[in-house]
């Protein structure tokens, strides 16, 4: 069976499990990225146009890069918090660039979501939704969404179709990590519908002042193992810096691992990325947090999470230290670490 009919089988699956179905709730990631949102707008129009249902689309957590806040606003996009939803409510949820039982979203402990959308590799519990659609190999989360819009006759309005190509541009970075044709044909599709002016200034989202300071920080606390960087951020406000800073320091011309680190809402959350994807860091980060949180991802890039809750700052201090070095030891790499940048000498 073709990808086009097993794309129409699903499309009919979700017609019917929303046909009587008042409404819907859409799950995105905490701190949710472009992929993550831009899916849930896109599933949100396929349930409104196929069986008028109503939709709530919540994530945890902070929009918290530039980009990220200025695609929200161009889609004037309410995220509800999850504190303010009443889950046991709604008939069917659906979880898309996520899954339940990964960590990174705030679907309660229990709740099977009735529909799950994603292209990160398949959870146990995801096998018990009655609609699942996983495949790890396309790039993006919201190539998969275009094509249940096409298969659904529905063609997205010009900022939806930014939204999604503005995703699927980001996940896969230009299409340079991890894209596949079917990736490359959903940019060719969106591109006469998107608004370039505004994915020129979604990508130019500004930040606030303490942004530079925190990159400051970030770039003062990032120690280089031969080929490997580690930062090492305190408490942050903005978990989405973790992930900016690892994206960053990779950039260094003789660094293929960066692993950044941070403390938010009582957890250690890490960033792993890498340009040699041959070394699969999703499987890395699996081990790095191993029998004390919950992590997973693609080839080049993922991510972790580690409660602290109730731990001190000495407790948690050696827990990075485990973390930084079940990393040099997985990469066969020496444990004396250099600073990055050294300290500017200052004239008078």
């Amino acid at each position: 069976m073709s990808n086009s009919d097993k794309t129409l089988g699903r499309i009919e699956k979700l017609r019917q499990l929303l046909t009587g179905a008042t409404t819907l709730l859409i799950v995105a990631q905490d701190n949710p990225d472009p992929d993550s949102i831009a899916a849930a707008v896109a599933l949100r129009k396929i349930a409104n146009t196929l069986t008028q249902t109503a939709c709530t689309i919540t994530s945890g957590g902070t929009v918290g890069r530039g980009e990220n806040r200025a695609l929200v606003r161009y889609l004037g996009l309410e995220l509800r918090p999850p504190g303010e939803i009443q889950f046991d409510r709604y008939p069917l949820i659906a979880l898309v660039d996520t899954q339940p039982g990964t960590g990174n979203n705030s679907l309660p402990a229990g709740r099977i979501p009735e529909i799950v959308i994603d292209h990160h590799p398949i959870k146990p519990l995801t096998r018990s939704a009655k609609l699942m659609d996983i495949r790890t190999r396309y790039g993006a989360t919201a190539t998969i969404l275009l094509e249940y819009l096409t298969a659904a006759g529905i063609v997205p309005d010009t900022p939806l179709a930014t939204a999604l190509i503005f995703a699927i541009r980001s996940d896969t970075q230009d299409l340079g990590r991890e894209a596949t044709s079917a990736d490359v044909r959903a940019i060719g599709e969106l591109f006469p519908i998107a608004n370039k002016r505004m994915l020129s200034e979604i990508q130019r989202g500004s930040v606030p002042r303490e942004y530079f300071q925190m990159l400051s920080e970030a770039l003062a606390h990032t120690k280089t193992y031969e080929d490997v960087a580690v930062t090492e951020l305190k408490a942050i406000d903005n978990p989405d810096m973790i992930g900016e800073v690892a994206d960053l320091v990779l950039r260094e011309e003789n660094t293929h691992w960066t692993l950044c680190s941070g403390l938010y809402n009582n957890r250690l959350l890490l960033s792993l990325r890498t340009d040699q994807p041959a070394n699969r860091a999703d499987k890395v980060m699996k081990r790095l947090v191993s029998r004390k949180g919950s992590g997973g991802g693609h080839l080049s890039y993922a991510g972790g999470q580690i409660s602290v809750e109730g731990k001190t700052d000495v407790q948690i201090a050696h827990l990075r230290e485990c973390i930084v070095n079940r990393l040099l030891k997985q990469l066969r790499k020496e444990t004396a670490g250099r600073d990055l940048v050294r300290a500017p000498q200052i004239a008078f």
